[in-house]
Order: C-alpha cells, then sequence, then structure tokens
C-alpha cells in the first residue's frame, strides 16, 4: 500500500547502498577546508528583501515541506521554490549537483548523512547566526550536534521524527489487555504481543523490518539506551552491541519469532512496507515512526502510544528526521538564514508543525495549544527529549546500508543459529573505525 512505501522510507531513509552513498560524496569534490561562505555578519533574522530561494527536500518529508514553505511564502517577502525528490534518488543528485557547484540555497539531509555533508563542506558555517537566536539553547541537541564539525554548526532540524511503540487498542480488548496502558518493559511488550497473536486469524503480536538496517536501529536502539546503555562510544568508531543488553533485547524479539507472534514477511521485510501490517489493523503492538499517529488514527481509530522501554523499564527514542542548512553554493545566504531563523521561530514549530501532529524541534515549544489536546501527543514530545541521535562518519555503511553487518548480526541473533554476536560486533567496529 502506497501509505506504507512512503512511511516506510521516511525513516529508512539512509537505506541507501552504501556504494551509492560513497559514489555521491566522492562526486562532490569538496573538503571541509574549503570556504563556501561567511555567516558572521548575518543578523538573528536574516534579510527578506523578495529573494527567490531554492530548497530541496526527500519525497518522504513531502508534506511538512509543503505546508512550510507554503506558510513562509504567505508572511514573507522572500519566496521559496521547493523540489522534491524521489528519497531513492536524492543522494546522487545531492553528491551530483555538489560537485558541480549546482546546490540549492537551502538543502534538506537524512540526519545520519548530516555529519559526512558536513565534513565534506556542503554546508556554510551558521555558528554565529544559530548563536544570536534567543532560543538557541532549547533547539532538538542531536540535530544541532549532527551538524557541527571541529566546533562550528552547520545544520538546524528541518523535520524530527521519533520512534515509539504503537498499539492497536481494539485488539488489545479483544485480547483482555488494558486498552489504556501500553508496555511499560520490552518482557511487557513481548507479553502483550504474545496475547494479541493468541486471537489467531489473520492477526498477529508483532511485526517489524526484519532485513531492513534502517527500521532496526530506529526501533531497536532505544530499548539499549532505555536501559542506561550506549550502542557505540562516544566518537562513534566502536559498535557495543555485544553487551549483555542487548544480548537481552535480540532474545526476546528472537523468543517472539520462535513464539510464532511475529506476523508474516518480518524476516524479509526490507522497509518499504514494514508499517502496512500494523495499518491494516492485524498487528498488536509495534515500534513505529511516531509521524505516523494521525494516519494510525484514520486507519484504526485512536491507537495507543507508549514511549519504547528496555528489557526491565524505563524509556528512550530515536530522535531522527532530517535537518537542513544553507548549501555551499548558496549566493543568497542572508535570505536563506531568513528561512531558517523563521523555520525555528514559534509561528513555524507550533502553527506548522505542531499543529500538523507533527513533533516540534524546540524544547520550550513541546507543550502547545495543539499537543496539549492529545496526552499522546504530549509523550511523544516528553520521550523525544529523552532520545538520542547516533553519530558515526560510517553509520551508513556500518548500520543502513542493506547486508551491513548490524543487519547480519541482527539477522544471527534473531532468525539463526545466534552465538555469533561478537564477532558480528567486532565487523560493525571495522566499519565504524574505517
Amino acid at each position: 500500500m502506497a501509505i506504507a512505501r512512503v512511511a516506510g522510507r521516511r525513516l529508512v531513509a539512509s537505506a541507501v547502498a552504501a556504494g551509492l552513498a560513497g559514489a555521491a560524496l566522492a562526486a562532490c569534490g569538496t573538503s571541509s577546508t574549503e570556504d563556501p561562505g561567511s555567516t558572521e555578519e548575518i543578523t538573528a533574522e536574516g534579510v527578506d528583501d523578495g529573494t527567490t530561494l531554492t530548497l530541496w527536500t526527500r519525497a518522504p518529508l513531502e508534506q511538512q515541506a509543503n505546508l512550510l514553505v507554503d506558510a513562509y511564502n504567505a508572511t514573507h517577502e522572500n519566496q521559496v521554490e521547493l523540489t522534491v525528490v524521489p528519497n531513492d534518488d536524492y543522494v546522487a543528485k545531492v553528491g551530483a549537483a555538489a560537485g558541480s557547484g549546482g546546490l540549492p540555497d537551502l538543502f534538506a539531509a537524512d540526519i545520519v548523512y548530516v555529519p559526512n555533508w558536513v565534513e565534506q563542506g556542503l554546508f556554510q558555517d551558521l555558528t554565529d547566526p544559530i548563536a544570536q537566536l534567543d532560543f538557541a539553547d532549547t533547539i532538538n541537541e542531536g540535530h544541532l550536534q549532527a551538524g557541527t564539525y571541529e566546533g562550528r554548526q552547520h545544520v538546524l532540524p528541518f523535520v524530527l521524527d521519533v520512534s515509539v511503540l504503537f498499539y492497536n487498542k481494539e485488539l488489545y480488548e479483544q485480547a483482555g489487555l488494558d486498552p489504556e496502558q501500553g508496555p511499560t518493559s520490552l518482557r511487557e511488550f513481548a507479553e502483550h504481543a504474545k496475547a494479541v497473536d493468541a486471537l489467531g486469524g489473520d492477526v498477529s503480536g508483532t511485526f517489524f523490518g526484519g532485513n531492513c538496517g534502517g527500521c532496526l536501529v530506529f526501533t531497536w536502539f532505544p530499548s539499549i539506551w532505555a536501559a542506561g546503555e550506549e550502542v557505540m562510544n562516544e566518537d562513534g568508531t566502536e559498535s557495543l552491541l555485544a553487551s549483555e543488553t542487548a544480548k537481552e533485547v535480540y532474545g526476546i524479539w528472537r523468543d517472539l519469532v520462535e513464539s510464532d507472534a511475529v506476523g508474516t514477511g518480518s524476516k524479509e521485510e526490507t522497509g518499504a512496507t514494514w508499517t502496512g501490517p500494523f495499518l491494516e489493523g492485524n498487528i498488536g503492538v509495534m515500534p513505529f515512526p511516531a509521524t505516523m499517529l494521525a494516519t494510525a488514527d484514520e486507519a484504526l481509530g485512536e491507537v495507543g502510544v507508549a514511549p519504547i522501554p528496555g528489557p526491565d523499564g524505563g524509556a528512550s527514542t530515536f530522535v531522527g528526521g532530517d535537518g537542513i542548512g544553507i548549501s555551499k553554493d548558496s549566493e543568497n545566504t542572508a535570505q536563506a538564514w531568513n528561512f531558517l531563523s523563521w523555520l525555528m521561530s514559534e509561528e513555524a514549530q507550533v502553527e506548522v508543525l505542531a499543529k500538523n501532529g507533527d513533533v516540534v524541534s524546540r524544547s520550550d515549544l513541546a507543550d502547545n495549544e495543539y499537543s496539549s489536546q492529545d496526552p499522546r501527543v504530549v509523550a511523544v514530545n516528553e520521550v523525544a527529549g529523552q532520545g538520542r541521535t547516533p553519530l558515526a562518519r560510517n553509520f551508513q555503511q556500518a548500520f543502513n546500508a542493506p547486508g551491513s553487518p548490524w543487519v547480519t548480526l541482527v539477522r544471527n541473533e534473531v532468525f539463526g543459529p545466534g552465538g555469533t554476536v561478537d564477532a558480528d560486533n567486532e565487523e560493525i567496529t571495522a566499519v565504524l573505525s574505517q
């Protein structure tokens, strides 16, 4: 179904072959030593003088991008021309444009690509104008860190997406579970999934993208963080995914597979349709993208929402989505900053994004007139503040690429013979440390 394809790609934005990413970056022909321009003299508001600005974004963010651009264009002299690029073509398009000096004024990037593209010099330095913002210390730290290189900031949040548990209240009630109380630990999650699965027929307890590295980091890393542990070292050069907690996470999911509580197709799911079974009403509970709350409600009635827990409790989330910055090729830096500073404003964050049911990028705006109308949205905003955005130069190759060592580790531990977690973890480290 089309909805599932878009939703899956929204979160698995980096599920592009590692070779393609490498080729695209090589094509950029830039380095961090080049000076694409200075933003030191830009005022906090930038310049609004009727300039036409160009902006690129990936197709999964088309809805939010259109809403933001329309709102900006309606209230400013500057006008933004938006180009929406098919997700699978985005990396190559950015790489080719960077190599030929043809990047747009502004472009968004999946947050896991941002560190590489910043290091390659594709974005201008925004450190000084960001510091001028009165609310700079409330901007999502994960996205700011992803765009920081050698102590300088280059990227702001464009659209945030976080992972949470969604559960089907109707199936919970049929299974004798409390439809107003989601799982508070990963073990309880498994118990709930098995209880729903016992209903039989086309119903399954849970579902996951078992051959999708992006899906798996987005939905399984939080269970490790919720237990107070890390998935990588601070530099992003060593994998810590053979810890006892990580093994508990794999074991719980393996038990669900062996108990036949996982929906058909999980083992083969590459990410293109990984949200589809839940939206069809056949899945009891599963980790899910929070940006799909309105879509899930429309499909199923009000769904339940809970934070992703660790094996024995706690809560965390993967703060994903896209960052956005001014390209090295823009000659309209002050005008482009006008758009970015507006993007961080209460007008954009609340009256555009929060009104649409999206997570805001500023912690001081998390509790707003739209989120307060739905306790589930408040819960999503709260857990977003506890989440992480893992950063590593070779994140794509180590985790998200098809056939990555992370995918191999999970498949061995959950579907395969198991017992190879230490060796598989070393393979992830080998890629991260290249």
